[in-house]
């Protein structure tokens, strides 16, 4: 006996479903192809990986020695293609896209699998606009829609929430979680504004987001810029968009971060709040701080979760229907 329960062999997705995924798939590279990207492919497998407070990288042992695999190089499964996309702009690549598999580690669910498909585009001399527009003609063409509408982050919590998210304060947004009802968790870090916001957003903005079109969410707090620009407004705001349908978040663009001794600096910000949440941090140096040293040029790079496109493209309601084997049957 296996200790497999009876036909786990079996996919998730019906045929008829991988069919729909494979079709999409190549309506994406055509549409790539018309635009004059060129399609690469990067390691899986680095020894960089993505400092992020809530995405949290597995890790490999890359032994010399099988009979002793538990000693070696510590290497990082990649949870996007990113820095090794960003080498190859920084070597005089303009357009270039990849669909690869990304991993996550604790990240399962409806919308969540730890390995799944991304697809991520960069393209030299975009401005957020341009990106923006380039993101909005893709969930187009891939949803058939000709309506991809867009909002502000400031406009849609003044809309969804009744409050400015750029100008209150931490307690200001606890009283407003408080006073609409929402499930507040025991350990929520009570002075931390990134989390409150976080909070407001997946439950009351992001579930009115996309439910009419496909819809673009840009202007995040500078606070949540990530690797993007932050844009000197009153107050300054990241050049930071996501895209939204019926819900769900399934695109995410920077107009990327160029210096190198800004990510260094949100580098050890961001290990700190993961030290502080109880997890390791992540090694700060790495070969895309010495490609953007050499020097990046402006871009828009954008990640796109095909998993999820297939999903709300199929009218599914979880990813377990759009792939053959999710990590319960991997």
């Amino acid at each position: 006996m296996t200790g497999f329960q009876q036909d786990d062999f079996l996919p998730t997705a019906s045929l008829e479903m991988l069919r729909l995924r494979a079709s999409l798939l190549e309506r994406l590279r055509a549409f790539f192809s018309r635009h004059e990207f060129l399609e690469v492919e990067t390691p899986l497998l680095s020894a960089d990986t993505v400092i992020d407070r809530h995405l949290d990288p597995l890790s490999v042992t890359l032994f010399e020695d099988p009979r002793i695999s538990e000693v070696g190089r510590q290497m990082w499964l990649q949870t996007s293609p990113e820095f090794a996309m960003k080498r190859l702009l920084a070597a005089g690549a303009e357009r270039i896209y990849q669909v690869t598999r990304a991993f996550r580690g604790a990240e399962r669910g409806a919308h969540h699998n730890p390995e799944f498909t991304m697809v991520e585009w960069y393209r030299v001399g975009d401005s957020m606009e341009t990106g923006m527009a380039l993101l909005s003609e893709l969930a187009g063409e891939m949803l058939a829609t000709d309506r991809v509408s867009q909002i502000s982050y400031r406009e849609a919590f003044l809309r969804h929430v009744g409050i400015d998210p750029h100008a209150a304060s931490a307690s200001e947004l606890e009283a407003a979680a408080t006073n609409l009802g929402i499930a507040i968790p025991s350990d929520m870090p009570c002075g931390d504004r990134d989390e409150w916001l976080n909070l407001l957003l997946a439950t009351l903005v992001e579930p009115k987001l996309g439910v009419a079109a496909p819809e673009i969410l840009y202007d995040y707090p500078a606070s949540q810029a990530a690797l993007a620009q932050v844009r000197n407004d009153n107050p300054p705001v990241a050049e930071r968009f996501e895209l939204y349908v019926n819900g769900v978040e399934l695109a995410n663009g920077y107009h990327e971060l160029l210096d190198p001794s800004v990510l260094r600096e949100r580098n050890q910000r961001t290990n700190l709040l993961r030290q502080a949440d109880g997890k390791l941090p992540l090694r700060g140096d790495s070969r895309l701080l010495e490609a953007m040293e050499h020097g990046l040029p402006s871009c828009v790079g954008v990640a796109l979760g095909f998993d999820r496109l297939v999903m709300v493209a199929a009218g599914a309601n979880c990813l377990s229907k759009v792939m053959a084997f999710p990590i319960d049957r991997a």
